[in-house]
């Protein structure tokens, strides 16, 4: 017989903190969106990041890809925090105390629940030090300036920082494919900064994520 006593000082919960039926609440007549902790949150129309990417283009010129990825690194390090925290709360232990398949999820109703796109994990490459995040349906690069090389410098910032502090190691990020560039999802190739080099070179060449990925592993032999 399961007692009512066992039931409630059960704390391990199933449900996904961040599900987007639970997560957001708005109030109409204020015009306020909140999260399930009471943080405000803010919606972002298309019209205003086609604003800010025309504005920094005229006040920064090339400059621009640079301030993007290094407000996408203070925005991943805060994001960070507040993930953590949330996650904490909520399930009553530590990120560090859930499963890859928890954090994971998490991350990824994360990502959907704030509009971001889709995001996902792909550790075919880890043993090797690398790991790649692919995010598909961005809600930033369909509004960046067309370029000739993968144009996600503020998603670049947030996963390098983002990670960065997860791992306890300082990663770097290089974006290898880009939906701007007609490929069907953005991926991002994270690891120790020397190891990167050789994927830098390959996106200034345009060639293929698969490619790239092949003369990283190459280097590593």
């Amino acid at each position: 017989m399961v007692l009512v006593a066992d039931l409630l000082a059960d704390n391990n919960l199933t449900a996904n903190y961040f599900a987007s039926d639970v997560y957001v609440h708005g109030t109409l007549e204020l015009g306020l969106l909140e999260n399930r902790r009471g943080d405000r949150l803010l919606a972002l129309p298309d019209t205003l990041i086609r604003a800010i990417y025309a504005g920094l283009d005229n006040e920064t010129g090339q400059a621009s890809m640079l301030v993007l990825y290094n407000c996408g690194r203070w925005w991943g390090k805060n994001f960070y925090i507040r993930f953590c925290e949330e996650l904490t709360d909520y399930y009553n232990r530590s990120v560090s105390g859930l499963s890859m398949a928890e954090f994971m999820q998490a991350l990824q109703q994360c990502w959907i629940t704030h509009g971001w796109g889709q995001i996902s994990l792909d550790q075919t490459y880890q043993s090797h030090g690398f790991l790649v995040i692919k995010i598909r349906a961005s809600a930033f690069i369909d509004y960046a300036p067309k370029l000739e090389r993968p144009v996600g410098f503020l998603e670049m910032g947030v996963l390098q920082e983002f990670f960065s502090q997860l791992s306890g190691q300082t990663l770097h990020c290089v974006q290898t494919a880009c939906e701007s560039l007609g490929a069907e999802e953005n991926c991002f190739v994270l690891g120790l900064e020397d190891r990167l080099a050789l994927a830098e070179t390959g996106v200034d060449q345009c060639l293929p994520h698969a490619e790239i990925m092949s003369l990283l592993l190459e280097q590593r032999a």
